[in-house]
């Protein structure tokens, strides 16, 4: 089932996911003047262009990398990734780190996409659009696991709505706490507070999707269910304590009132079941949804 899907729709996902991509690089080029200006003020004004910066060196930098080379702070590099500056960030040191990054950026700015930089004069527009199609490339082929993964989450999400609705159940308006849903409703990617059993502080874990039984009776929780997708069996057994400390956290905070289960579709092995079985977590495949109603739905 995931292998079909994926031959199917896994492409269209990734090419939906370059088009954006490349306008971005564009952008970046524009901003930059064809990456022959990547001065501080330059960065200042347009964090954002940081990770299309990265894949546009030789060889292309990761974020650790990057920060290495240039002596900045982890958190300056972090906060440009997605498009911001640290607010309590000094202006001197700032400026200072900025200028740092475009040093790196220029010094290592790949001679054989960008060919005018070396040459001396103004780029074509052929260059332009070759270079920005390598670079958006290199941007997707560096998620390309994530946007696979986020496709195929929200694919999944639509087979339980689909499923859930034909049950008569109905979607809760973003907002509704998870301890006061009525019976016969669900949400999806709700937040569960959960106390921390080391430091006693109250932490948001989210789930997938949350439903509360036809049938439930007062103080009873919901059914909480997380969906997974793998394309391998070794990715999932590296994944696999993620849904164990989630239902240690939930166990602490909700005793055993709490039932938390997985939504398979993919590769997982005995060895990622057994995991998960061992600690108490239960799991349905994708292709027998309809099993959905031994859990009481």
């Amino acid at each position: 089932m995931y292998n079909e899907w994926f031959m199917n729709f896994a492409p269209l996902a990734y090419r939906e996911t370059r088009i954006q991509t490349t306008m971005d690089v564009e952008e970046t080029l524009f901003k930059t003047d064809n990456l022959s200006n990547i001065k501080a003020e330059t960065l200042q004004s347009n964090p954002g262009v940081l990770p299309t910066l990265r894949m546009s060196a030789c060889p292309p930098l990761a974020v650790d990398r990057l920060v290495g080379l240039t002596g900045v702070s982890k958190h300056l590099v972090g906060c440009m990734e997605v498009g911001v500056l640290p607010p309590r960030m000094r202006a001197l040191v700032l400026r200072g780190d900025l200028e740092k990054i475009g040093v790196i950026i220029a010094k290592m700015a790949d001679p054989d996409i960008f060919v005018w930089l070396e040459r001396g004069t103004p780029a074509t527009k052929t260059e332009i659009r070759r270079a920005t199609t390598i670079v958006a490339d290199r941007l997707c082929g560096a998620v390309a696991n994530p946007i696979i993964r986020n496709a195929q989450e929200k694919r999944q999400l639509s087979a339980i709505e689909t499923w859930l609705k034909a049950q008569q159940y109905r979607h809760l308006a973003a907002g509704t706490k998870f301890d006061a849903m009525p019976p016969g409703t669900y949400g999806f990617r709700l937040n569960i507070p959960v106390n921390q059993e080391n430091s006693g502080a109250t932490v948001n874990i989210p789930v997938d999707a949350v439903v509360m039984p036809h049938d439930a009776k007062p103080g009873e929780l919901p059914l909480l269910i997380e969906a997974k997708s793998a394309g391998d069996f070794t990715n999932v057994n590296k994944r696999r304590k993620e849904e164990a400390t989630k239902m240690t956290q939930l166990r602490y905070t909700y005793t055993g009132k709490v039932r938390f289960i997985l939504f398979l579709c993919g590769y997982f092995d005995s060895g990622y079941l057994g995991y998960e079985a061992a600690e108490g977590i239960d799991w349905v495949w994708e292709h027998r949804i309809d099993e959905l109603t031994e859990f009481g739905l």
